[in-house]
């Protein structure tokens, strides 16, 4: 900090102001802390990642260390204890810092370890949705969504404040329970206006989660290759009739990435849409890619990418460009450019085997909780110890 410009003291040209408001209260605050601490990071001999500028990596002497940073909630992980334990006593020298030790808890998400792994989940934080919704005590349901709406539907709340309170929150629920990504979806695209239909909705998302607080991703060993699958609900909004997109990519058998967005333009075609999707999740995965690469995961293969629609495959691997396309020709030459480079190659798939179906539609109970099961995402690992170690 130095003296205004114009309100310098001569007298004392060292001393500055004292604030008395907090300084996570000044605007430019939390920008200046992370520059503050991240250049003290790369002076220890950090570097930022290129593929996310909130994780800072440290390699040097066989040493691998990875610090990730939010706000001033820092967790750090590596392959040697006595660098980690070096860097810590650096930054407590360096600023007013409070080691909690082993981490169980992380900005909301509970990380039980077990023999075999870790395991992934929000139990606190789905709870805590429940008792703002005062559903607590609600029977629960299997399915958080349904294949045809009620014909006289008479919801319990009609709060509109309410409606957008919880369903904000549940987006935050969706970074361990991808099984929940779709309806969140349905409702986040209601929240200037929700109809009695999308208080149903909500509250049967609600009893879902009462029946399911224990569901989570069990992290264990499995291989490294990077696999997505891709799948669009073609026209499926029966008002604007654009298209919903759906895709995810797992590391072996871990899910490690996922998204449920509504396509920005309708689509003429069902294989326009399903072409767009692979674009929007070829995008995601070159990411992906770059950032396994930071980590020393090599993926010395092409990405297999799974499609269950023939003509968008086809026009994927067909290197002539056809005048009917054009309307997407940047996306077909962005697909023919990675294919071509062996980042990633279109494989066909059974509809039945589509994990991504999952996040583009209503599905029946019995298909749903199929595909959940595909997802990983479980119950925990300590009360279904047989399920995380047959996928380990």
């Amino acid at each position: 900090m130095t003296q205004p410009r114009g309100f310098e003291d001569s007298t004392f040209p060292n001393h500055v102001c004292r604030s008395h408001k907090s300084i996570y209260g000044l605007k430019k605050a939390p920008r200046q802390w992370y520059n503050t601490f991240t250049t003290f990071l790369v002076s220890l001999g950090f570097s930022h990642s290129k593929s996310d500028p909130s994780l800072l990596i440290y390699n040097k002497d066989k040493a691998r260390i990875f610090l990730l940073v939010y706000v001033d909630d820092i967790l750090i992980t590596g392959n040697n204890n006595d660098v980690i334990n070096e860097i810590l006593a650096q930054l407590n020298k360096a600023f007013s810092m409070k080691h909690l030790g082993t981490v169980n808890e992380f900005l909301g998400l509970s990380i039980q370890r077990y023999t075999k792994g870790f395991f992934l989940s929000q139990q606190k934080y789905a709870s805590q949705i429940l008792q703002q919704a005062n559903l607590s005590a609600c029977n629960p349901l299997s399915n958080p969504t349904c294949t045809k709406l009620p014909n006289d539907i008479q919801p319990d709340c009609n709060d509109v404040n309410m409606y957008r309170s919880l369903t904000g929150s549940l987006q935050y629920l969706t970074i361990t329970r991808p099984d929940i990504a779709f309806s969140v979806n349905q409702l986040s695209q209601h929240m200037h206006e929700p109809q009695p239909q999308h208080f149903y909705m909500l509250k049967r998302l609600l009893r879902y989660i009462k029946g399911t607080l224990d569901f989570g991703i069990p992290i264990t060993k499995t291989n490294l290759i990077l696999t997505s699958f891709s799948d669009v609900d073609w026209a499926g909004d029966p008002i604007s009739r654009k298209s919903t997109t759906g895709y995810c990519s797992f590391l072996g058998d871990i899910i490690i990435s996922w998204k449920v967005q509504k396509q920005q333009t309708v689509a003429r075609s069902s294989t326009e849409s399903e072409y767009r999707a692979l674009a929007a999740l070829t995008s995601d995965v070159i990411w992906i890619r770059r950032l396994l690469q930071e980590f020393g995961i090599p993926q010395d293969s092409p990405t297999s990418i799974f499609c269950d629609n023939t003509s968008a495959i086809a026009l994927a691997n067909n290197p002539v460009f056809h005048a009917r396309t054009k309307h997407i020709e940047i996306d077909h030459r962005f697909i023919r450019d990675h294919i071509h480079s062996n980042h990633i190659c279109i494989c066909p798939i059974s509809t039945v085997d589509q994990v991504a179906d999952i996040l583009t539609k209503s599905l029946s109970t019995k298909r749903f909780q199929t595909l959940c099961n595909k997802l990983t995402v479980i119950k925990d690992s300590l009360v279904c110890r047989g399920v995380l170690e047959a996928t380990s």
